[in-house]
């Protein structure tokens, strides 16, 4: 199983974070009655009295602050309620997660360990930024690195050092699946209502104020992420009757706002989730292939695919959209041959694609596919790298649900049956990922880089209770 060495063992030498949290305190109290003198606003008083309580909060509880983070930025809940957006809620939020995370570090609240998992990543880092240095255009590949990727990289380790506990994992899968369920109903209310309909018929979210949910491919990613966890609550018997039903319910809906945006990727991807939780139910690979293959069939006639302005029937022969992949793949392949150590550069897909394609109709494309993404950016060695990243997730997550289902688990059956509920979540949402990424740029966004913590921190988690169970059960294996 999963060897997590830790970096800090003892609590013992950190700094007595209640006495260093009032004192905290005190000073922000001290800051704001400062500014009374500037501004003697009458509501002053009430911020007085709630940042102190605010700060402490913050302070001591790291994981909700950062969790929050991760779902602002992930699913851009401020722009789909954009009753939220003059807010500053990402703002607030990322400014919250850094204090939490460097007071968590320093105050011991947050134990650090290092994985195998988390060294690929380290590499498959060090290599965007290596690529971000000798990037084409430095100056847009430094501004997506710093204003997303970094704080990516940063949640990584954030995620994977808090979520190392079953309640944790399981809280933060519910909350992915709240907020898919959020996405959906304002993605179908769209639809019913045509709002921001690109194609006349494709939904989208927030295209007004220019969110990245206002294109339909990146809207389908955002639903398709807590498709496997719904479906994993629906169909694993560890939860209660209504909450299977109502993740049953939500796996639905969301499978319904996919279906609204007309992504091939989303409704292949939605099709991959269905289909690695049948797999692993269903013994007949032939009945399940013919399930598999009349269910898409079915989406694709619900989506209306053949009514896209882009890829739609009237296109003859292969489709405008998917000729236009080609030539982009063709273009990334060609960046990779001439930059086969660091690629053309983070983030500079779009701004090479005339240089590299042999096809141009007056505008740039991007490239639509994960795997071509990361291989023209990053190079061959990106590329492996991204891979092998990849493959160990699947590794990590199979080998915990072996562990757990497996006649030798002597560990708390309460984490046996939410572990079981989390490693199947995450399984399929990567399963979804992988299919769809085919399609859908997602290499430096936020999905695999989420699911690649909570692998991490579910294999230390059914590691450390089956190594806990063997010990007191004197079990001879243990010591191997």
């Amino acid at each position: 199983m999963l060897n997590a060495r830790f970096i800090f063992q003892k609590h013992n030498d950190r700094p007595n974070s209640r006495l260093l949290g009032v004192l905290l305190a005190l000073f922000a109290c001290a800051l704001i009655c400062g500014l009374w003198l500037l501004v003697p606003h009458p509501l002053l008083p009430i911020v007085m009295a709630l940042v102190p309580l605010g700060l402490l909060f913050v302070l001591k509880n790291p994981f909700p602050i950062i969790l929050g983070f991760v779902i602002i930025s992930f699913f851009r809940i401020h722009e789909v309620i954009p009753q939220l957006y003059t807010l500053r809620i990402p703002l607030m939020l990322a400014m919250g997660a850094l204090v939490s995370l460097s007071w968590g570090l320093w105050a011991g609240i947050i134990r650090p360990f290092w994985t195998k998992e988390l060294a690929i990543f380290s590499a498959f880092f060090v290599q965007t930024t290596v690529s971000v240095v000798m990037a084409s255009d430095r100056a847009a590949s430094f501004a997506y690195f710093t204003s997303t990727y970094i704080k990516i990289a940063i949640m990584v380790f954030a995620i994977t050092w808090l979520c190392a506990n079953i309640d944790r994992l399981r809280f933060a899968s519910n909350a992915f699946v709240v907020s898919g369920i959020t996405v959906a109903f304002v993605a179908l209310f769209n639809k019913a209502n045509g709002i921001g309909l690109v194609e006349g018929t494709r939904v989208t979210i927030g295209r007004d104020l220019g969110s990245t949910l206002g294109d339909p491919n990146d809207l389908s990613l955002v639903l398709l992420f807590p498709a496997g966890f719904a479906l994993s609550i629906a169909l694993n018997p560890g939860s209660a009757r209504f909450i299977r039903i109502l993740g049953l319910l939500t796996f639905l809906l969301m499978g319904a706002a996919i279906v609204a945006t007309q992504s091939r990727g989303g409704l292949l991807g939605i099709t991959a989730v269905a289909g690695i939780f049948a797999y692993r139910r269903i013994k007949s690979k032939a009945l399940l292939g013919l399930i598999g293959t009349v269910c898409l069939g079915a989406l694709f006639v619900l989506a209306g695919i053949s009514d896209r302005q882009s890829g739609g029937a009237h296109e003859e022969g292969i489709d405008e959209s998917a000729m236009g992949r080609i030539h982009a793949w063709v273009a990334a392949f060609r960046m990779a041959l001439h930059n086969p150590v660091t690629g053309v550069g983070l983030d500079n897909f779009l701004l090479n694609y005339f240089t590299y394609s042999d096809f141009w109709d007056g505008q740039n494309h991007a490239v639509h596919s994960t795997w071509f993404g990361v291989l023209g950016e990053t190079g061959f060695s990106g590329a492996i790298i991204f891979i092998t990243m990849v493959v160990m997730i699947f590794k990590v997550v199979l080998r915990a649900l072996q562990t757990l289902k497996g006649p030798f688990y002597t560990g708390d059956q309460g984490i046996k049956i939410q572990g079981v509920i989390v490693a199947e979540g995450i399984l399929g949402a990567l399963t979804g990922f992988c299919i769809s990424g085919t399609f859908l740029t997602m290499g430096f966004m936020w999905p695999i880089y989420i699911l690649l913590s909570l692998a991490t921190a579910l294999g230390v988690v059914v590691s450390r209770e089956h190594r806990h169970a063997q010990v007191k059960n004197n079990n001879p294996d243990s010591n191997k």
